[in-house]
């Protein structure tokens, strides 16, 4: 690409996108919303991190336009960010988990806003499946060592 001041050559930078995923903790489950658009499915709730918002800030506002809760006591977990993690674009997702009280409900990008538990998860969209594998792995494991 040549600069239109100098008419030099400049190099393109092509960046992941930064998105976050948020595991709400209600109740011994987790929330999952049916995605409203493309691509379908169930997944995390979550999107894209807005310019000058910080990813604590997007996955607290993420959390509460796709479910209707306010998710308190926001941790960050793990980032996933493999080039084929969403058939769009390369993502670069940081996932957080969170609890909240009462029941969600769905808005924004969500169809459905359900409660699940490890043993009744439907089929997941994006890396979903990886990433609540690695929730539950991490659970059992802090679970344990609680009070150890």
């Amino acid at each position: 690409m040549k600069c239109p001041h100098c008419n030099n050559e400049v190099p393109v930078h092509r960046n992941p996108v930064p998105t976050v995923d948020i595991i709400i903790e209600i109740d011994g489950r987790i929330v999952l919303i049916e995605r409203k658009n493309p691509p379908f499915g169930w997944a995390l709730p979550g999107g894209f991190v807005d310019y000058g918002e910080s990813y604590e800030t997007a996955a607290a506002r993420e959390a509460e336009e796709e479910t209707g809760l306010k998710v308190q006591s926001l941790r960050q977990f793990h980032t996933y960010s493999a080039p084929d993690r969403d058939a769009r674009m390369h993502t670069a997702s940081t996932v957080f988990i969170g609890q909240a009280n009462g029941l969600p409900k769905a808005g924004d990008d969500a169809a459905r806003a359900e409660l699940f538990s490890e043993h009744n998860l439907p089929s997941l969209a994006f890396d979903h499946a990886t990433i609540l594998s690695d929730y539950f792995s991490f659970k059992k494991t802090n679970d344990r060592n609680v009070g150890a």
